[in-house]
């Protein structure tokens, strides 16, 4: 059943659509992220252009993070505080990518742009699980459990901050950059951030790992809802019908993904995860460098 899409000007068949949004959904749910970074490249290979792509997937990653707010909040697992710093920093990046997103569109460069940074942070991100994955398979055949530097130069900066609730004492400085970065990434890849926010706020900000995730979800949510709206707004790039029926396969997707992630190991799991992740960045990788068949050229008469 085709189904016209007329924010991206394409038809796409529906059940595709549903079945993109419910594949995400499915590793959402194995794996607790909101799936962003692989939804919107596999738009690109449907057809859907990487503009309308990157803004109307901020519609998915906030819903299913709200649901997943709600649930931390009633085990009293989310800083607000923190959440809160995070949220400032991700306010700015939003707006500075939004705008950079917007100018890039003018000059015709934003396609290009949305697909080099995809292949760029999904061979990062990628790379890093594995080996991350690995080593955390040979740690556990050899009984040594993984240590956790608790203090680092962050610790060290200027204008501290009381985190109740993470026990922390340390700048808001590095909360701001991260949440930065992570706004920044949001209005140009369509991505929460998670993949870069949860490491950071584990390694750089020393945070406990059972506040994390609930914090971690508490500013994507506002950042995602703020990129969506400035998108909407400057670029018209939102495109509801596809949101929606990226929306319906996720939530039924999820369902299944919270049931085979609870059957397997966290550390297959993780490997499965970053291997699907440099299968999605050789394929854009490909497509960057390989002469495509359809050649064409477009100049003024006269």
């Amino acid at each position: 059943m085709q189904v016209y899409l007329p924010i991206a000007e394409v038809s796409v068949n529906a059940f595709l659509l549903l079945g993109l949004g419910g594949l995400v959904g499915v590793l959402s749910g194995m794996f607790g992220v909101g799936g962003g970074f692989l939804l919107t490249p596999l738009l690109f290979f449907v057809g859907i252009p990487p503009a309308v792509a990157v803004a109307t997937q901020g519609n998915q990653i906030m819903a299913s993070s709200m649901s997943g707010v709600l649930a931390h909040l009633k085990r009293r697992t989310v800083d607000l505080t923190m959440g809160s710093v995070l949220l400032a920093g991700g306010l700015v990046g939003a707006f500075l990518g939004v705008m950079l997103f917007n100018y890039l569109k003018k000059l015709g460069q934003v396609d290009l742009l949305v697909e080099l940074c995809y292949v760029v942070f999904l061979a990062i991100v990628g790379g890093l699980m594995m080996i991350e994955s690995i080593n955390a398979i040979r740690r556990s055949r050899a009984g040594a459990p993984p240590k956790r530097k608790k203090h680092n130069w962050v610790h060290g900066l200027p204008f501290k901050m009381r985190f109740r609730v993470s026990g922390l004492y340390i700048s808001v400085i590095p909360p701001l950059m991260v949440g930065l970065l992570v706004g920044v990434l949001a209005a140009i890849m369509g991505v929460g951030g998670g993949f870069i926010m949860v490491p950071a706020m584990i390694y750089l900000l020393g945070m406990p790992t059972k506040v994390v995730i609930g914090t971690s979800l508490f500013q994507i949510i506002f950042v995602s809802a703020a990129t969506t709206l400035l998108h909407a707004t400057t670029s018209q790039t939102v495109d509801m019908i596809l949101a929606l029926l990226l929306l319906i396969g996720g939530v039924i997707g999820a369902q299944f993904g919270t049931m085979i992630g609870a059957r397997m190991k966290a550390e297959q799991l993780r490997i499965f995860l970053a291997a699907l992740v440099l299968l999605v960045c050789a394929k854009l990788a490909l497509d960057l460098v390989i002469m495509p068949s359809d050649l064409y050229s477009i100049s003024v008469g006269g």
